[in-house]
């Protein structure tokens, strides 16, 4: 494909971004960027949410993995089913009695102040990363297979990619983004949808052969039950999944933040299930994708060479099967411009969610925007019922909330700083799989904050502020460390996603230890 193409396609993309962020965000103000105003139907909302849990790591990392691990993915694609449920039986009951707008809040009056800073902290923390890798591996692609040829330097592809990002979400937050996730899971399933097509035709083989093919092929097991110690182990992945999908969805402001923009609890719950079925059988897609990569690499040498040729490595990199299949190969321009098409929609999908999460944690947890500003101004007029009038009382009003609005605009600046920052960090240090880096990551991250959500709604004991602060920090280091010990004494186990499991366990343990008998009222 030719640069002037690709560009093409890049600025048309963002450009009907561009417009839909015009549509939806007109006389948006604070309430519209945090919560929708809580009138999405429930169907767009789920629809929305594929592209954003899926994201660039598994349109380009899932693919690439499936010639060492086969189908064994889809262990873990079913323990997700298991954690949606959960979410949906369980967390979205609470968050809706709440009325949350972050649902951290709920640490605050489950725990205390000290303790729901540390968790909203952890959370900033985790999605910081997980968007970094994610746009970082998007980010590698373009790079690689378009802008080095310009002359562009990797730094100014990121700033510009989180510049756009910025435009279009900076002034109507998760109500354009509802609009653009869906538009964008569009483009993603399509894509991968029409690849499978073109490259099982290329390969002769027809659709209902695709998996005995790959199976043949020794990449089509989905149940791995030999090995105990392997890190994909068949109960690893499942109960690894059910873990992954607690933390990094139903305990993530990011996720639950589109869930919220639902009318009632009911509405949610249908968007969750559904959600997690139709993610299910997606993610079938995309391990199918990957078996016909390395079939397609296996009947054409030259594609091998080019591959290895990007990898800059005596093995290729997973993460850049894909693209070099889809922009190199002899399979046309229809398959690389849907590749672009899916890659883009995948990486901004995640993104550009990501973004507006974490203006609005920061924003109602650290800065107390929509939440407490609005109960302490009500609180103030009552105080002065008698001395101020209406008029006077509405000016004020108006402008706490022109104040309130810069802060917000402010702290989407910094986020977008921030993300910035770290994706150049993870350019010099990454030596992993995206898909497991990130996963890794997430289970120090995420792993505390499950712990406090499993003990505040399992349990009705007391724990102190600061004693429930100071465990979510020591534990993740105590795990790693012990994790670290483990791998070192050789003792041939692998640990895979259930490590975020084990955070959470240990931190559930250590509250139980430092808690009081006394219930709470």
């Amino acid at each position: 494909m030719s640069t002037t193409l690709i560009l093409s396609l890049l600025v048309g993309y963002f450009l009907v971004l561009l417009l839909v962020s015009y549509l939806t965000s007109r006389k948006a103000d604070n309430e519209t960027f945090f919560t929708g105003n809580r009138n999405n139907k429930w169907y767009l909302v789920a629809f929305g949410m594929i592209g954003a849990s899926l994201s660039g790591v598994t349109f380009i990392s899932i693919p690439g993995i499936i010639q060492g691990s086969g189908f064994t993915y889809l262990q873990m694609a079913l323990g997700y089913i298991i954690g949606y449920a959960i979410i949906a039986f369980v967390l979205l009951p609470l968050y809706y009695r709440l009325n949350l707008t972050s649902i951290y809040s709920y640490l605050e009056t489950r725990f205390g102040t000290i303790t729901y800073k540390i968790g909203a902290g952890f959370f900033i923390l985790s999605r910081l990363i997980g968007a970094a890798l994610r746009m970082y591996l998007v980010a590698n692609v373009l790079q690689s297979f378009v802008f080095n040829a310009l002359g562009v330097p990797f730094e100014l592809t990121v700033a510009l990619s989180i510049l756009l990002i910025w435009v279009y979400t900076f002034k109507g937050g998760i109500k354009t983004i509802i609009w653009t996730d869906t538009l964008q899971t569009l483009f993603m399933l399509i894509s991968v949808g029409l690849s499978i097509y073109f490259i099982s035709d290329d390969l002769n083989i027809a659709i209902s052969d695709i998996y005995s093919e790959i199976a043949n092929a020794g990449m089509g097991t989905m149940w791995q039950i030999e090995d105990p110690m392997a890190a994909n182990y068949w109960w690893k992945g499942v109960i690894g999944g059910a873990l992954i999908t607690l933390g990094m969805t139903g305990v993530d402001q990011d996720m639950m933040q589109k869930n919220l923009t639902c009318k009632n609890q009911m509405e949610a719950k249908k968007n969750m299930l559904s959600f997690a079925v139709v993610l299910f059988f997606v993610n079938v897609l995309f391990v199918t994708l990957g078996g016909l990569l390395f079939l397609y690499v296996d009947a054409n040498p030259e594609i091998m060479a080019q591959w290895l040729e990007v990898s800059s490595a005596e093995a290729g990199d997973g993460d850049l099967l894909f693209a070099t299949i889809a922009l190199q190969s002899d399979l046309g321009i229809a398959v690389g411009v849907f590749f672009l098409l899916g890659l883009i929609a995948a990486a901004y999908s995640s993104a550009d969610s990501a973004l507006t999460s974490l203006t609005t944690s920061f924003s109602v947890d650290f800065l107390n925007l929509g939440k407490t500003g609005e109960k302490r101004l009500s609180e103030l007029d009552l105080e002065n019922e008698d001395v101020l009038d209406a008029e006077h009382n509405n000016t004020r009003k108006l402008a706490d909330a022109k104040r309130d609005k810069k802060l917000r605009m402010y702290t989407h600046i910094g986020m977008s700083v921030a993300l910035l920052i770290t994706i150049l960090i993870f350019k010099y240090v990454k030596d992993d799989s995206v898909v497991w880096a990130l996963f890794k990551a997430a289970g120090y991250t995420y792993g505390p904050l499950l712990g406090l959500f499993m003990f505040g709604i399992i349990s009705k004991r007391r724990v102190n502020d600061l004693a429930s602060a100071i465990v979510c920090i020591l534990v993740p280091i105590m795990v790693y460390i012990a994790h670290y010990l483990f791998v070192a004494a050789e003792t041939g186990y692998s640990f895979g996603s259930e490590l975020l499991g084990i955070n959470a366990l240990v931190v559930y343990i250590f509250l139980w230890i430092f808690s009081k008998r006394a219930v709470l009222n």
